[in-house]
């Protein structure tokens, strides 16, 4: 058979033509430059041979579609949108792509002058994906690849004053695109800017800046090496801080390039948590450029990474280019947004997943203070799931084109002081070509770290680094010398994807514990839905909403920021459990807590802590502190001035700490939380009061139905199925339906490992409540009615027996205890339950919602450091968390009290211990068969569910489970809880009463 026929954009040899070198991107520079971002023609074919002829000629295209630049074109209405988190959508057949490769013709006329034209001409893309040619006025200029990188051509033989023609075309599939297959959207276009810029002839090419420290990390030692485009050139240097110089200089090259040296006394150090940076200035007679820098230095110090001398915990997040509704374009403007909200969330570190950022989003993490691994856009997953995983990983004849990948990357953000560590790319398994890509890295730079997960036994790379690991696993990494015993890092973890993650403080908690483990990065920040309109409906589309097969579905979402960025339940939780303070009470004194500073160089001085003592929802007492002072690493016990107080009866009392910040930063102003923290303070004042008599209850059966009512009740049981049928006052009802037993939760996406056996082999979602006895005698001012049911699911062994105890008193109260004693007749159950508890309706009318307990927003188990004890008031359509993928949410952990009112009269619940609770206008049926928020089924019914336990989330979509001291296993319970009917703006004060 012929041997198939090597296309330019399927030739692996092949890393560009006619394209620059690469070089660093100046922070300022004084040549004039032209935006060509904006609209194009444009046409869209099938395969790049079906291209019109002499498309790449002026004159061509006028008829053509106009399509804006930067943009992805699946979302300009050609082509397909697809996601895949692993998977080619075409045969693995390297380096060959298919025929049918969706192609974009682009052209635009670019008008310029004849003073631009005494200059040399750069055109510039910032990125385009996967690979493209370059015509300008029908004459061929060159071809690039690596679609997150930037591509310079110099044009200057081929521009004229006046018009001129660019044409560029763009292909979706290359070569490049078998090292390209991230877990994300596959898209296609020029989605990054495109620019012109006017160079002088003896310009600035590229300056390389190492600003280190010496040993006693105070002073400077600056290096730079500067190349120019024309020899001869004379030039002057100033570094400057703040506007002050603290070094300049001027020379003559000789040659094209030149290297100078200074020793610096006392700098200002760069870290993430105090960014210093200096300008270094470069002026020629016809341009000046800067480029800024940090000081700071970054080594293995016995067995961890130190920046400045320092050993550093990352507390990071995994972070991709995009937009809800342009895909991988983004503007500076949102990436400075998600900066700042890295750093207001205590967030110190992120990692480029999993290729390099636009220019600027390096500018902005130096400036902002965020350690950054930079990755190379290198990921070849799709081969692990043919089970050769190494197929061009280990082949030489792709060396170069893995080493490109490193190299560009390098020479382009070297001189940006938050990189601290190279990544050579993601999920690629390993093999000679990442040896070869390391070697490249540490030629050009050896004043970073070499990091790349791939590298299971760290033969190359300077950390260890693990994705996902176990509790279990890293505490054995950390207690054993595994891996050449070099710093650990998580580059990711704490999966959050949908409800959770949960669990992450015993992370944490292990991070600070062990020294070796230097931290992680949680996977990851963004969901990635693609905003829809359609109708009625606004919505966010996930993969095989577009029919895209093969596909992961709603894998891409999976952030702690939603894709209207609002900040998920899972990243306030997140925030507080990285906060750099920590505080806790000393035992027996409710004065003192301890403080410990966790940040690596600031001293706590930087912050202020208001103290206040909370009777539940009133302020007892509050105070300032403000002249703090704890060094990095150390602690203090802290002694407040709480002064006698007069106790309210039946009232809990707090303290809440809040942890603020002093002064105003780049990215929040004075007084931005930093950490919030309740304390129990175990102190009561109880009494106790009769409850009042009234009219005698009467009593009737009737078909099956026992009603026992007066003036102030209504309670109504069905003697045929066991249960409470309503309870209200007159001919109101409050409860619609009364409790029944339940294990079963919609399931959350860390539950898609359990979901099948959940319901397929054990059917928690088919519950059966038999009635085995309904009994009712009268006493004294009340009636009791007993209930026993036996409880289970469809073909289970397993189950409950039950005894529901009612009683109903004259003056309108009810109060419920639920026995429950586990059994088990046969050998199988489930591991662990999703929940054990109660379920029950209210009348829909009941909108209005007041609560003691965790809030203000969702809590669980193993996720409420965000919450704390109060009382809060909100709707039942306010309790939700409206996630992209319907599921489990709202509950409420420790309620010891409820209420559902209509503005006017309510029901209130009051617990004999504390509770989760869950309220919802829908069913955990309707919201599991729910694939977008506005298909959630609304109820007829407030539902209400009462929790003895709930199970936590983990993060098991991709992580650890949900760690077994959080998980609901087959046990007995027992619940007890009253209800009555309150007027509204009484709820506080009937709650607090305590009967005898």
């Amino acid at each position: 058979m012929a041997r198939k026929t090597v296309k330019r954009w399927e030739n692996h040899q092949i890393t560009g033509i006619g394209r620059r070198e690469a070089r660093t991107a100046f922070y300022k520079d004084s040549q004039s430059r032209i935006s060509l971002n904006g609209e194009w023609k444009f046409k869209y074919i099938d395969a790049p041979e079906l291209s019109p002829e002499g498309f790449e000629k002026p004159g061509v295209g006028n008829e053509w579609d106009n399509i804006d630049v930067p943009s992805v074109w699946q979302l300009r209405g050609y082509d397909k949108m697809h996601y895949t988190d692993v998977l080619y959508p075409f045969p693995i057949n390297p380096p060959y792509v298919p025929d049918e490769n969706p192609t974009g013709i682009y052209k635009k006329i670019v008008n310029l002058d004849d003073q631009w034209v005494q200059k040399d001409t750069i055109l510039k893309f910032h990125g385009v994906d996967s690979a493209f040619d370059v015509w300008v006025n029908g004459n061929y200029v060159g071809f690039s690849k690596v679609s997150r990188l930037p591509s310079e051509f110099d044009i200057t033989e081929f521009v004229k004053s006046g018009e001129n023609d660019v044409t560029v075309r763009v292909y979706k599939w290359s070569d490049g695109t078998y090292l390209e297959d991230q877990d994300m959207w596959w898209l296609s276009g020029i989605y990054r800017d495109v620019e012109l810029i006017n160079e002088e002839k003896n310009a600035v090419l590229d300056v390389q800046i190492d600003g280190s420290l010496d040993d006693s990390y105070t002073n400077g030692l600056f290096t730079s090496k500067i190349k120019m485009k024309q020899a001869g050139t004379n030039i002057k240097w100033k570094l400057s801080y703040k506007g002050e110089a603290v070094f300049e200089g001027e020379a003559s090259f000789k040659d094209k390039e030149i290297y100078i040296s200074a020793d610096i006394p006392s700098v200002h150090t760069w870290t993430a948590e105090t960014p210093e940076l200096y300008d270094f200035t470069i002026s020629t007679d016809t341009q000046e450029v800067t480029v800024r820098c940090g000081f700071r230095r970054i080594e293995i110090k016995d067995k961890n990474f130190c920046v400045n001398g320092q050993v550093i915990l990352l507390n990071g997040v995994n972070h991709h280019d995009y937009n809800p509704k342009e895909g991988r374009t983004v503007t500076r403007e949102q990436m400075e947004d998600d900066i700042r909200l890295m750093k207001q969330y205590n967030i110190n570190a992120v990692r480029c997943s999993h290729y390099p950022a636009n220019e600027y989003f390096y500018d902005l993490c130096d400036e902002y203070g965020l350690y950054v691994i930079n990755e190379a856009d290198l990921e070849c997953h799709g081969f692990e799931w043919v089970e050769n995983y190494t197929w061009i990983t280990d082949d030489e004849s792709w060396k170069n084109v893995y080493v490109d990948r490193s190299v560009r990357m390098v020479k382009r953000d070297r001189n940006h002081p938050s990189i601290i560590m190279w990544s050579m790319g993601n999920e690629s398994a390993f093999g000679c070509n990442f040896r070869s890509a390391a070697q490249a890295i540490r030629e050009l730079d050896d004043t970073r770290l070499i990091h790349y997960e791939g590298d299971f036994e760290a033969e190359v790379t300077d950390v260890y680094s693990t994705m996902y690991t176990r509790l279990k696993g890293l505490k054995e990494i950390a207690e054993y010398e595994v891996k050449g015993d070099k710093p650990h890092v998580m580059c990711e973890y704490g999966h959050a994807m949908g409800n959770g993650p949960g669990g992450l403080k015993a992370y944490q908690d292990m991070y600070r514990k062990y020294k070796r483990l230097q931290g992680g990065f949680l996977w990851e920040w963004y969901d990635h839905g693609i905003h829809t309109v359609e109708g009625d409906n606004e919505y966010y589309k996930y993969g095989g909403n577009y029919g895209d097969f093969p596909t992961n579905g709603n894998f891409c979402i999976d952030g702690i920021l939603m894709p209207d960025r609002t900040p998920s339940p899972g990243m306030e939780e997140y925030k507080q459990i990285i906060a750099p303070i920590e505080i806790t009470p000393i035992a027996g004194n409710i004065k003192k807590i301890k403080i410990e500073n966790y940040y690596d160089f600031l001293n706590l001085s930087t912050v202020i802590i208001n103290w206040e003592i909370k009777a539940e929802n009133e302020s007892v007492q509050k105070g300032i502190i403000d002249d703090l002072s704890v060094s990095p690493h150390d602690s203090c016990v802290l002694e407040l001035p709480i002064t006698p107080f007069e106790m309210l009866i039946n009232t809990d009392y707090y303290l809440n700490v809040l942890v603020c910040q002093k002064e105003d930063r780049k990215y929040a102003s004075s007084g931005h939380e930093i950490k919030k923290l309740q304390i129990p303070l175990n102190i009561r004042r109880d009494e106790f009061v009769v409850r009042e008599k009234d009219d005698k209850l009467m009593i009737n059966e009737v078909q099956g139905v026992l009603s026992i009512t007066n003036k102030n009740v209504t309670a109504k049981f069905s003697t045929v199925y066991g249960k409470l049928i309503s309870f209200g006052k007159g001919e109101t009802e409050y409860i619609t339906d009364g409790p029944r037993m339940n294990v079963y939760r919609a399931t959350i996406d860390n539950d898609m490992y359990k979901k099948d056996d959940w319901m397929n082999k054990y059917f928690i979602q088919k519950p059966v409540e038999e009635t085995e006895y309904v009994d009712f005698e009268e006493a004294e001012d009340k009636v009791i009615v007993k209930i026993g049911t036996f409880f289970s699911c469809y073909n289970q062994s397993w189950g409950f027996e039950c005894v529901y105890v009612y009683e109903i008193y004259s003056c309108g109260q009810m109060k419920v205890e639920i026995q429950g004693r586990a059994v088990q007749r046969g050998k199988l159950e489930p591991p662990f339950l999703p929940r054990i508890g109660i379920v029950m309706k209210g009348n829909q009318n009941l909108q209005n919602t007041m609560w003691y307990g965790m809030g203000p927003g969702e809590s669980y188990i193993d996720s409420n450091a965000a919450s704390v004890m109060g009382i809060y008031e909100s709707t039942i359509d306010e309790m939700m968390t409206n996630y992209v993928f319907p599921q489990e949410n709202g509950h409420r952990e420790n309620v010891k009290w409820f209420s559902i009112g209509d503005g006017e009269n309510g029901l209130l619940c009051r617990m004999e211990n504390k509770l989760g609770l869950n309220l919802a206008n829908y069913t955990d049926e309707s919201l599991e068969k729910a694939q977008h928020p506005f298909e959630i089924e609304k109820s007829n019914d407030v539902i209400i569910h009462l929790d003895y336990r709930h199970s936590g989330l983990g993060s098991n979509s991709c992580g650890e489970e949900q760690l077994e001291e959080n998980k609901v296993k087959l046990q007995d319970f027992s619940m007890a809880f009253t209800f009555s009917i309150v007027k509204n703006g009484t709820e506080i004060n009937e709650a607090r009463k305590q009967y005898i």
